[in-house]
């Protein structure tokens, strides 16, 4: 049977609830940051700051306003992030399409996880298909937040600041310009001198952690209006209706009055082409929701028949061992159901786990071996929780 995730594993933003578990809730708040001690964002600074830099060939900033760029165009540019123990700065690729018409402004980011190339491949082919001239409005598109993550390909950025380690930069929105770390200060500057000055509504794209594959899904609190709408515009078969907790940008972006989702785009560390199609054909129906594009709308969360749940009941391994999944992504399942067999190396089965909930698969472990305390599935399932109990994304 399934147990209750032991704090501090590294799983991505799947929101993790037991049907009983007050003690798990617990641990789990205790990773949590506390809204009350995230730093206020200070206003963004106004107008285009150009450094004078360029880099292949691109202009650097170290602010931008997209109402000083030119209309009816694209253009690329780096942004002028965070400095390195060289002194250097780690640079932020931008796309700006600005249309030839006033409008609303939607800024799309990917590449806050360092190995979720889907993200940023969804993020590419929308921008490769907006034609400025017949736009109104402006797309922003930040396409590699957290460079020093994605040059390894590694889910967490990097630090050296006090010895080697790794920090979850999707925990530290909207930063500290002048944090303690690294990556608190670098959330910062994009947060406050690139996503907030420029957009009215945005979209933050991610993918399942490495090792684990996800389904084709959007994490939205569906009780805002705007991102109630735009979650629904895209073809996918689940929702996951959950505000989340501090510390992830959609949420600091919420806080300050962008409405802002998360999609979830498959696996990490590959181009999944099937669910790129998906969510490129979903934010398109988001641009013209909102007049930015012309043209007619695609499929919608109706179309694929989405399954809109509120929490996830997690399956953990309690052994080691070699795992052989019985169920698929965007499977039905009910309570008892047997979802994955773990066997040692002669072949012996040392366990099986079963579902506690009726749900959907919304996410399996790809790789196929297990430790105890590894997560092998999250189902995702509707769940009314204690008073004054919270489910957090881990």
């Amino acid at each position: 049977m399934p147990h209750a995730p032991r704090p501090g594993l590294d799983r991505r933003d799947f929101v993790i609830s037991t049907l009983a578990g007050a003690a798990a809730s617990a641990a789990l708040a205790g990773t949590a940051p506390a809204q009350a001690q995230a730093p206020a964002a200070p206003a963004p600074p106004h107008g285009t700051r150009r450094t004078g830099d360029t880099l292949q060939g691109k202009a650097v900033v170290s602010a931008l306003d997209v109402a000083d760029l030119e209309p009816g165009t694209t253009h690329r540019l780096y942004f002028q992030g965070v400095q390195m123990p060289t002194g250097q700065h780690w640079h932020v690729s931008v796309i700006v399409a600005k249309g030839a018409r006033p409008g609303k402004r939607m800024a799309l980011v990917s590449g806050v996880h360092g190995d979720e190339m889907s993200s940023v491949r969804t993020v590419q082919k929308v921008m490769d298909g907006l034609d400025p001239a017949q736009m109104s409005g402006t797309v922003m598109a930040v396409l590699d937040v957290s460079r020093p993550a994605l040059e390894g390909m590694q889910r967490r950025w990097p630090d050296f600041g006090r010895g080697a380690g790794l920090i979850d930069m999707n925990r530290e929105w909207p930063g500290d310009e002048n944090g303690a770390t690294a990556t608190s200060r670098h959330a910062a500057l994009v947060f406050n001198r690139l996503l907030r000055p420029n957009a009215d509504l945005a979209i933050d794209f991610h993918t399942g952690t490495t090792g684990l594959d996800a389904a084709a899904f959007n994490i939205a609190d569906l009780s805002l209006p705007d991102v109630k709408t735009m979650a629904e515009l895209y073809p996918v078969g689940q929702i996951w209706n959950n505000a989340a907790y501090p510390g992830v940008l959609h949420n600091a972006l919420i806080d300050v009055g962008i409405p802002c989702f998360t999609p979830e785009i498959g696996a990490a560390r590959v181009l999944d082409r099937e669910k790129i199609a998906l969510f490129v054909e979903g934010t398109r129906n988001v641009l013209t929701h909102y007049k930015i594009i012309p043209g007619p709308m695609g499929r919608t969360a109706a179309d694929a028949g989405v399954y809109v749940g509120n929490s996830a009941f997690p399956v953990v391994a309690t052994q080691g061992g070699f795992v052989e999944h019985l169920v698929r992504l965007d499977d039905a399942v009910t309570p008892g159901q047997i979802l994955s067999i773990q066997r040692n190396t002669f072949g012996e089965s040392v366990a099986d786990y079963r579902c506690g909930v009726d749900g959907r698969v919304a996410a399996l472990r790809s790789d196929a071996t297990a430790e105890p305390g590894n997560v092998l599935a999250f189902i995702l399932f509707n769940h009314a929780p204690a008073a004054g109990q919270r489910t957090y994304p881990e």
